[in-house]
């Protein structure tokens, strides 16, 4: 199934962490770099930013989402409002006269840490220093993200909270008596705080759920007692059926809607009607009623096309006549064929991570579906260190993955490329697995394979950056990044060899 690879030594530690500084530093600066470029509301921040303010300037208001992002983005403007920096671009959009950057720098901040999380989680399932850092890399080059991060929106919170609730999780699985109900107990809270983000933050913690199912499901098949008699270190798998009915209760259920419950408190203060449970019942009716289609919104993509990024999102666009002239946003767009520069913001990812990442999770799937099936070759028969863990982080990613996917299946209102984003945390670490496996494999081919992709993945993000950035473009550069990955203006001639169902 995979190939024999070497341990981490111990003098690794210190590249181990420089690269992990490296990474978040190169984090930092490409979230904060021209933060204040686009002095205006982009996409959502016509929402989130207001609300934000609105919590500030004590105004009542209804939002169709619960509301510990606006919490988190009104504290930025507070305290953006007091710096004696990033004062240069304001605008009264919020209902009150803020800099662009205060309303922005708090969610820069928080992205940048989402690849040191995702490199905490690649090492608690592997023990691995070189997967980690593979995974903070390919996480950091994800256009996406970067895009999340660098506006006032609330996806990102969403992410970062539901992973530190899984990070959380692993390192209780690690631990004993007290210790390991702190951390349980410490992820319970991040996964609340997930759902109180938004509400599809509860696919994180439906992936706790099912991977602790499914080692109660493997321990009843092949008792894991008997797999692991010998050994003085317990699996993962056998540490999650130490967590009975009543673990799970309060630390992955009544701590969650605690938190969840908790969030709510401020909001109804400033806005007393509806109350908690009415507030609860109008957003599910707000959601229900949205609809879906390009009348709803020109950019509502299903499902199943994020896995290919079919219909990215626009989430800014402005054309100039050169870079010199001053940006209006104000005035009427330039009439056709006058544009020369082109200012463009595009939520998508990057392309050669998110195919490769899309590749590797369907393989990680089939392998876990063939070799679960199969007695002769079950995975979970291993008996070797290296097996285990092999075998431990394919279900963990795999059922992780479906746990962010699936429930929007059957979703009919309009849904957009970024709610993959929780999703696409998995695949992207199934990638990063196999890179690392063939950077540490025997035979030169692999080798070469391993370094090849990084570099693809690397080359990709430097190409596709200035719609990440909205750096202004030539109309020629910007039609060679632009719109391959839009099916609605893809040729006649090449929809028709495509499945009806795309």
């Amino acid at each position: 199934m995979l190939m024999t690879y070497s341990h981490n030594r111990p003098e690794s530690d210190n590249w181990f962490r420089i690269g992990l500084a490296i990474i978040f530093l190169l984090s930092l600066f490409l979230r904060f770099w021209g933060l204040g470029r686009f002095n205006t509301f982009v996409f959502d921040e016509v929402y989130y930013a207001k609300f934000a303010n609105n919590y500030l300037t004590n105004t009542q208001f209804f939002n169709a989402h619960p509301p510990l992002s606006q919490y988190i983005i009104a504290v930025g403007i507070w305290l953006g409002s007091h710096l004696p920096f990033g004062q240069d671009t304001i605008n009264n959009l919020t209902g009150s006269v803020r800099s662009t950057w205060s309303y922005r720098w708090i969610n820069a901040f928080t992205g940048s840490f989402i690849p040191l999380v995702i490199a905490a989680i690649a090492y608690q399932i592997s023990n691995r220093r070189n997967y980690a850092l593979i995974a903070a890399l390919f996480a950091a080059t994800d256009g996406l993200f970067l895009v999340e991060s660098r506006y006032a929106l609330n996806n990102i919170y969403l992410v970062i909270f539901g992973l530190l609730g899984q990070l959380f999780l692993l390192l209780g699985l690690k631990s004993h008596n007290r210790k390991r109900s702190l951390f349980l107990a410490l992820a319970g809270v991040w996964f609340g705080a997930s759902a109180a983000i938004k509400w599809n933050g509860l696919w994180f913690l439906l992936g706790a759920y099912l991977i602790w199912l499914a080692a109660w499901v493997i321990s009843w098949v092949k008792p894991l007692r008997n797999t692991y008699a010998t050994r003085p270190n317990a699996s993962p798998l056998q540490n999650l059926t130490q967590l009975k009915i009543g673990h799970i209760l309060v630390y992955l259920a009544i701590i969650p809607v605690a938190v969840y419950s908790l969030a709510w408190i401020p909001h109804l203060q400033q806005n007393p009607k509806p109350n908690f449970w009415e507030m609860q019942y109008q957003i599910l009716s707000y959601h229900e009623r949205i609809g879906d289609g390009a009348n709803v919104h020109p950019y509502c993509s299903d499902w199943y096309t994020w896995l290919f990024m079919l219909r990215p999102v626009a989430y800014f666009y402005k054309t100039a006549s050169s870079t010199t002239e001053p940006l209006s946003f104000t005035t009427p767009a330039l009439p056709a064929g006058a544009a020369k520069i082109i200012y463009d913001v595009h939520a998508m990812g990057n392309p050669a991570l998110w195919w490769l990442s899309t590749a590797a999770i369907f393989y990680m799937l089939w392998l876990l579906l063939r070799h679960s099936w199969t007695p002769k070759t079950n995975i979970f028969s291993q008996t070797s260190d290296r097996h285990i863990t092999d075998n431990w982080i394919v279900l963990y990613l795999t059922l992780n993955w479906l746990a962010n996917l699936l429930p929007w299946v059957p979703v009919t209102r309009c849904v957009f490329i970024y709610h993959y984003m929780g999703a696409s945390v998995f695949s992207g670490l199934a990638i990063a697995f196999f890179v690392d496996r063939w950077l540490e494999s025997y035979r030169p081919q692999l080798r070469a394979l391993g370094v090849t992709i990084i570099f693809v993945i690397l080359a990709a993000f430097v190409f596709w950056m200035p719609i990440y950035l909205g750096l202004p473009l030539s109309l020629e550069a910007y039609r060679l990044r632009l719109p391959y990955f839009n099916y609605a203006q893809l040729p006649a001639w090449v929809k028709q060899f495509l499945p009806n169902w795309i």
